[in-house]
C-alpha cells in the first residue's frame, strides 16, 4: 500500500526480454511501490526474474509494458541526468577501474552534479568524503581499487552510489562474492542507510537468512512468477516462504531464517 514516503512505483509493469520479434515476459502486471527510509529485499531463485526487474527498474532496460514512476514522473520521461540524481545502481559487475584510487572512483558519483569533465569543487569533495566515511571504506580513501578485497570492493562501490545523493539505491546481488563478515557489514550498512539517512533500498539478494533479519520489506518472486510483497514478519507468518523454489523437499524454517532439508 502506498504510503506519504512512497517514492517509486509501478504500474502494470511487465519485464522480460525480447528475442528477435517476440517478446518473452518473465514477470507481468506488477504494481509495487517503494519507501524511503525502507530497506527491501528481492528474492527468488535462479532465472526468476530479480536481475531483470532491477534493470527495469534502473532503466537499464525498456520494459516490455507498464510504468515506473519516481515521485510521480515516469522514469522514462526522464533525462539521463535526471534519473540518475534520483537512482544510484550498484550492479554485480566488475567494472574497469583498477587503476582509480578509492577517492577517485567515489568521486565519480558526483558527474550527475558536475558534468562528464567537471572538476570537484569543495562542497562535491566533502561529499566525496562523507560518502566513504558513511560505507567504512574512509580508510583506504587513497588506495587503487586494484588492491582492495572484495568486501571493501564493494564498499566503494556503495559510497560512489552514495556520492550521487540519489534518495533511491539498487543494488543487485551487492553481498554475492563476499564472505560471511562482508555480507553481515554490507547489510548492515544498507539498513542504516535507509533508516538513518532516509534512502530507500531495493536489492536482490540470495543471502535469505540476512535478508529476513535485516529487511523491512521484501518482494518474493514464487515459482508461478508472481511477485509477493510486504512486511518480513507477515511473509514468514502466512506461508509465503514456502513457494520461493520449486523443489518441494526444501521447507522453509523460520526458527533459523533460512531453508532445510
Amino acid at each position: 500500500m502506498k504510503t506519504a514516503n512512497t517514492i517509486l512505483t509501478t504500474h502494470d509493469l511487465t519485464v522480460g526480454y525480447r528475442n528477435g520479434s517476440h517478446q518473452v515476459a518473465l514477470l507481468n502486471n506488477l504494481n509495487l511501490h517503494l519507501d524511503k527510509g525502507k530497506l527491501v529485499a528481492l528474492l527468488g531463485q535462479n532465472g526468476a526474474g530479480k536481475s531483470t526487474l532491477l534493470r527495469a527498474l534502473t532503466c537499464d532496460e525498456q520494459p516490455l509494458s507498464g510504468t515506473i514512476k519516481v515521485n510521480g514522473k515516469p522514469l522514462m520521461e526522464m533525462s539521463q541526468k535526471e534519473r540518475s540524481r534520483v537512482l544510484g545502481l550498484v550492479s554485480t559487475e566488475r567494472i574497469q577501474a583498477g587503476a582509480l584510487t578509492v577517492t577517485e572512483l567515489v568521486g565519480l558519483g558526483r558527474q550527475p552534479h558536475t558534468g562528464f569533465l567537471g572538476r570537484l569543487d569543495d562542497e562535491d569533495r566533502e561529499i566525496v568524503r562523507q560518502s566513504m566515511a558513511d560505507a567504512g571504506i574512509i580508510g583506504k580513501a587513497g588506495e587503487y581499487m586494484a588492491s582492495l578485497s572484495d568486501g571493501e570492493r564493494q564498499k566503494a562501490m556503495i559510497a560512489r552510489a552514495l556520492a550521487q545523493q540519489t534518495p533511491i539505491i539498487i543494488l543487485d546481488e551487492p553481498t554475492a562474492f563476499l564472505d560471511v563478515a562482508s555480507r553481515i557489514e554490507t547489510m548492515r550498512l544498507l539498513q542504516t542507510l535507509a533508516h538513518d539517512r532516509g534512502k530507500a533500498v531495493l536489492l536482490s539478494s540470495h543471502d535469505i537468512s540476512q535478508s529476513l533479519m535485516l529487511a523491512d520489506e521484501l518482494w518474493l518472486i514464487t515459482t508461478d512468477r508472481q511477485v509477493v510483497t510486504g512486511t518480513t514478519t507477515q511473509l514468514v507468518t502466512d506461508g509465503a516462504m514456502d513457494h520461493l523454489f520449486a523443489n518441494r523437499s526444501i521447507h522453509f524454517n523460520p526458527q533459523i531464517l533460512d531453508y532445510s532439508f
